[in-house]
């Protein structure tokens, strides 16, 4: 059995807030695989049910700390002890401004780049857990930092947002079943570039006409219509000349 547990602060008013897409990653997961109705446990919310794929199911507990972010390690311990896992079994998913929008990257270990919810994680397990960093991208300075987390996705960031948070759960069994390369890929795959609309080359070949309109291209013409008339003119003097 797995942990999973996503990093947010509990109510309404920072649901959509970036730093919460923790929550939506496992919210999205719940949804996927239609885990059971979320509950009050191990001061969160929990739910439990099995992540399956081509690659075989295994049974995960998803949980969201109801102790706001930096108290996160409280309710995650509590879990842990309960459910006697090991920190090796907890995989967390949380937000990264060292990360561009978009892209998710899994590591164990490591630096908790000044992310309260993880240092507070590392505070009461130990530090060798599983992190599933989902790109936000950063407001270029850090004083801006506190505004830009605790703020509502932007309409415009939807457009990656709702299909990478998809992606997420689709690959979730490999991620259980301990690929984090093959999730990571998957994610890839589904959330790469769309095609160009249709109609679109046709637009593109037809731009080279529009040079017609351009100042060089008046100039073009004219000079031809001026070469034209000069040698219709001298045919007809020579013309005249015969008669």
């Amino acid at each position: 059995m797995k942990l999973l547990v996503g990093l947010g602060n509990p109510g309404d008013k920072y649901a959509r807030h970036r730093h919460n897409v923790g929550f939506r990653a496992v919210e999205r997961i719940a949804d996927r695989f239609s885990f059971s109705p979320w509950k009050k446990r191990f001061s969160g919310l929990a739910c439990d049910g099995e992540i399956g794929g081509e690659i075989g199911g295994e049974r995960a507990l998803l949980l969201k700390p109801d102790t706001y972010m930096n108290e996160s390690g409280r309710a995650v311990g509590e879990a842990l002890r309960f459910l006697k896992l090991s920190e090796t079994d907890l995989i967390v998913f949380h937000d990264e401004l060292d990360i561009d929008p978009g892209r998710v990257k899994v590591k164990t270990g490591g630096g908790n780049a000044g992310h309260n919810g993880l240092r507070s994680i590392s505070a009461h397990i130990g530090n060798d857990y599983s992190r599933v960093r989902i790109g936000i991208g950063h407001p270029g300075h850090k004083d801006a930092v506190s505004g830009y987390v605790l703020h509502d996705f932007a309409k415009a960031e939807q457009a990656w947002l709702e299909p990478l948070l998809d992606a997420m759960a689709d690959a979730a069994g490999a991620l259980l079943a301990g690929k984090p390369d093959v999730f990571q890929k998957e994610i890839a795959r589904a959330t790469q570039s769309q095609p160009e609309p249709r109609g679109e080359p046709a637009a593109k070949k037809a731009a080279p006409a529009a040079k017609a309109g351009h100042p060089a291209g008046e100039r073009a013409n004219k000079q031809k219509s001026a070469l034209a008339e000069n040698l219709r003119k001298w045919l007809a003097k020579k013309d005249d000349s015969r008669e």
